[in-house]
């Protein structure tokens, strides 16, 4: 019966995409794709009452267009791309004002947002994986998994538990095990999700342990609030979402695919390291 009411709760998930209001065209692998494609997305069962749309209507929808409107309309000359292929307000938009990042200096910062139960993040996450192999030396890349709400939070705390247990290797991984194999790794409540994620942790070899002690620790809850605020901070509507030196925000749909996001990225990043 739960397992019913879960894959349920999936498949509207799926239907609606990540995005907080309207879904964002699918974001599909293409012949572009790296040897390491994501699989065809397949319904998973999802914890009760999950959803991957945060709704925003009414006045509050109208203030975030404002927002988004007025930060477009602030962006200095002198923070746009040359003129060219990538055009300010199509491709990428600014961020007014910009955000602070966390870099070393002569470093350039690309933030991914991301959430383990989108089926976008998954087409898009074989493309990310092999750019960070071959970007420039001088951009520095964070995942950040995006708190929304407590199914979002749960998949974040099984993301940077990997990451305290130096388990990166696993990230592909989560992807493949909700959205191939039907296990969300989230349940109604925390001890399921803790239960479902333990169980997928100790499946690769790591020990319950070492799982427990970084799962409850302080870099996980740390980690945690981080990414709660940026969530907040960056306004993040839609997953996946890029940001590039706390100034530039873009995604799939406005680079015009998964392999132009990625020079998207890269001239972006150029750009800013060269000023």
């Amino acid at each position: 019966m739960i397992r019913s009411l879960l894959g349920t709760a999936l498949v509207a998930c799926v239907l609606a995409a990540c995005s907080r209001e309207n879904p964002p065209p699918p974001a599909t692998p293409t012949a572009e794709a790296p040897a390491a494609a994501a699989a065809p997305l397949s319904p998973a069962p999802a914890a009760a009452g999950a959803t991957a749309t945060q709704e925003g209507t009414g006045e509050a929808g109208d203030e975030q267009s404002d927002a988004g409107l007025e930060r477009l309309a602030a962006m200095p000359a002198a923070g746009e791309l040359p003129g060219g292929r990538w055009k300010a307000g199509v491709n990428y938009k600014p961020i007014v004002p910009a955000q602070p990042t966390d870099v070393p200096a002569g470093k350039v910062e690309v933030l991914e947002v991301f959430w383990y139960g989108c089926g976008h993040c998954y087409a898009l996450e074989p493309f990310m994986t092999s750019w960070e192999k071959s970007k420039p030396a001088y951009i520095e890349f964070v995942r950040v998994p995006v708190m929304w709400n407590p199914v979002n939070a749960a998949h974040a705390r099984l993301y940077y538990t990997l990451v305290a247990l130096k388990r990166t290797d696993l990230h592909a991984k989560v992807f493949d095990e909700i959205h191939t194999r039907g296990n969300m790794l989230a349940g109604n409540d925390d001890a399921t999700s803790r239960k479902l994620q333990l169980a997928f942790a100790k499946a690769h070899g790591i020990s319950e342990a070492d799982f427990l002690r970084e799962y409850d620790g302080f870099f996980v809850n740390t980690q945690l609030q981080r990414a709660e605020d940026l969530t907040r901070r960056y306004r993040v509507d839609a997953t996946p979402v890029v940001y590039v030196a706390g100034k530039y925000q873009t995604d799939v749909g406005l680079a015009g695919g998964q392999t132009q996001l990625t020079q998207l990225i890269d001239a972006l990043a150029a750009h800013e390291q060269r000023r």
